[in-house]
C-alpha cells in the first residue's frame, strides 16, 4: 500500500503519489518552533498533522525506513530580545522554552526523538537546533557567493533574487506583487527590493559567530538559511517531503528553495511540499489584540491532550480550522465512547477501511468516520491508533484520570461499599446521601447490570 499514498503538492497544486528518491526510504523535513515563548494552539496544528504523517510513513515503509527532521529555531530577534530582557543567554532561554514545548506536545501524542530512535541505528527522528548548524549555514552562504547568487553589502550577505530565473515557483506570486511588498522597507544596500538577508552583523550584546563571505565583523544568520542548512545536513541536497504551515509558503519556503537549489544546482529542494491551513478561534483570527490568543499550555490545563489531538484531526489538514469549545466537547465525548467500546483490548491489524482515507492526502475526517463504524474492540484500537489515538487502555485511562484529579480512590471505594450496604438494606435515603457525597468529590457512579458499581472522575 505504500505506493498508493498520494499527497497534495503545493509546488504542482495537485495530488501526487509519494515516490521516495531512495527506494524504500522516506526523508521528511518540517519547520518546527521558534523557542522564545510558550507555543500557542495554532502551533499545535502542523505538529499534530505531520506527526500523523510520520506515523503513517512508518506504518507503510517500516520504522527503520523513515527519517524525519523537525527543526528548532533558537536564535532570532525575539529570542535575543527576550534573553536580554531576562539577563540570561539565548541558550538558557531556549533550553527552558524547549523543555516546556516538549512537555506540552508529548501530551498531544506527538512523537519525540527519544520515543522512536534506537541506539546503534540511524535516527528515525532528528530535532536539529539552528545554533548547532552555523558551520553548515556559512558553508552554504560561501557557496552562494562564489556562484554569483549572493553578494556582500555593508557587512550583510544577501541572496540575489534576480539571479534565479524561476524564483517564485512555489508560491506562484506575481513578480510585481512581490516587489511591491518588498519595497515597504528597502535597505539601501540591496540591489533588488526582493533580495533577502542570508547573514547580518550582530548588534552589541547579541550572540555572534564568525561571518562568511570575507566579512570582518561577527554576525548571525538570517531566518531562511537555517532550514536549508539543517535539511542539507540531515536529509541531503534533495529529499522527499517538506512540510509546514501555509503561512510559511512565502517568503520562508520560497527562499529556502532559492538558497538550496542555487547552491547545489538541483531542480527541486523537495519533491513534495505539504502545507496545513490556518487556525481561527470561535470564528475569528487568533490575535492578542482580540483577546483570543490561547497558548497550548492553557488549553492543556483544561483538556486532555488526546482530546485536543482529536479535535484537530476532525478537520482536513489543508482546510482552515475553527477552534471552538463545542469542538473540544464533541471530541471528548467521542473519546469516552471509544474507550468504553475498546475496553482493555490489545490492537489488532490496522483496518484497511481506516488506512485507505489516510492514503488519500491524509483525509482524517473520512478516516475518523471509519473508526466510528468499527465494532470489534481490537480493530477499533488499531484504527484509532493509526491516528495516534486510544493510546491507553480503558483501565489505564481511568487510573490516570484519578491520579490527575487528586481524588482519594480508597475513600471513593469506601463510600461505594457503604452505599451498596445501604441499598441492600433498602435505606434509599442513605444511598442518596452517599451518592451526593461522591458527586461532591467529583465522581460519577454507575450501577451495572451484573450488580457491580463502577465509577469515573468527572472531567
Amino acid at each position: 500500500m505504500a505506493s498508493l499514498l498520494r499527497l497534495y503538492n503545493t509546488l504542482s497544486r495537485a495530488k501526487e503519489p509519494l515516490r521516495p528518491i531512495d527506494s524504500g526510504r522516506v526523508r521528511m523535513y518540517a519547520c518546527g518552533p521558534t523557542v522564545y515563548d510558550a507555543a500557542h494552539i495554532g502551533n499545535a496544528r502542523p505538529l499534530i498533522v505531520f506527526d500523523l504523517l510520520f506515523r503513517l510513513l512508518r506504518h507503510l515503509y517500516g520504522a527503520d525506513a523513515v527519517t524525519y527532521a523537525r527543526n528548532v529555531t533558537d536564535v532570532d530577534d525575539k529570542i535575543n530580545a527576550r534573553a536580554a530582557e531576562r539577563g540570561i543567554t539565548i541558550r538558557e532561554l531556549t533550553d527552558g522554552t524547549l523543555a516546556q514545548f516538549h512537555d506540552d506536545i508529548r501530551r498531544l501524542g506527538i512523537l519525540l526523538p527519544d520515543d522512536v530512535n534506537v541506539p546503534g541505528r540511524p535516527p528515525a527522528m532528528i530535532e536539529p537546533r539552528a545554533t548547532d548548524h552555523i558551520v553548515e549555514m556559512t558553508a552554504l552562504i560561501d557557496r552562494l557567493v562564489a556562484a554569483g547568487h549572493a553578494y556582500v553589502a555593508e557587512d550583510h550577505v544577501l541572496f540575489d533574487v534576480p539571479s534565479m530565473p524561476d524564483y517564485g515557483a512555489l508560491s506562484r506570486r506575481p513578480l510585481d506583487e512581490m516587489e511591491a511588498g518588498a519595497r515597504v522597507d528597502v535597505a539601501p544596500y540591496k540591489r533588488s527590493p526582493l533580495d533577502f538577508v542570508l547573514w547580518k552583523p550582530s548588534k552589541p550584546g547579541e550572540p555572534s559567530w564568525p561571518s562568511p563571505g570575507g566579512i570582518g565583523v561577527a554576525g548571525r544568520p538570517g531566518w531562511h538559511i537555517e532550514c536549508s542548512a539543517m535539511a542539507w545536513k540531515h536529509l541531503g541536497e534533495t529529499f522527499d517531503i517538506h512540510a509546514g504551515g501555509i503561512d510559511l509558503v512565502f517568503p520562508h519556503h520560497e527562499n529556502e528553495v532559492a538558497q538550496t537549489r542555487c547552491c547545489f544546482g538541483t531542480p527541486v529542494m523537495a519533491n513534495l511540499w505539504l502545507h496545513n491551513g490556518f487556525l481561527q478561534v470561535e470564528g475569528e483570527k487568533m490575535s492578542k489584540s482580540l483577546g483570543n490568543f490561547v497558548t497550548l499550555r492553557e488549553v492543556l490545563a483544561d483538556w486532555p491532550g488526546e482530546v485536543v489531538r482529536l479535535a484537530m484531526l476532525r478537520t482536513h489538514y489543508r482546510q482552515p480550522i475553527d477552534w471552538t469549545l463545542r469542538g473540544l466537547e464533541e471530541a471528548s465525548r467521542t473519546l469516552d465512547r471509544w474507550y468504553e467500546a475498546a475496553g482493555d483490548a490489545e490492537p489488532g491489524p490496522a483496518p484497511d477501511s481506516v488506512l485507505e482515507p489516510l492514503l488519500d492526502d491524509l483525509n482524517t475526517p473520512a478516516a475518523l468516520g471509519e473508526v466510528h463504524r468499527l465494532a470489534d474492540p481490537a480493530s477499533l484500537k488499531a484504527g484509532a491508533g493509526l491516528l495516534g489515538l486510544l493510546g491507553q487502555t480503558k483501565s489505564a485511562r481511568a487510573q490516570a484520570a484519578v491520579a490527575a484529579s487528586g481524588v482519594d480512590a480508597a475513600e471513593v471505594e469506601r463510600l461505594i461499599a457503604e452505599r451498596k450496604d445501604a441499598r441492600t438494606r433498602k435505606d434509599w435515603a442513605e444511598s442518596d446521601r452517599i451518592r451526593g457525597a461522591l458527586t461532591a468529590l467529583g465522581v460519577t457512579v454507575k450501577d451495572n447490570k451484573d450488580g457491580t458499581t463502577s465509577w469515573t472522575v468527572n472531567p
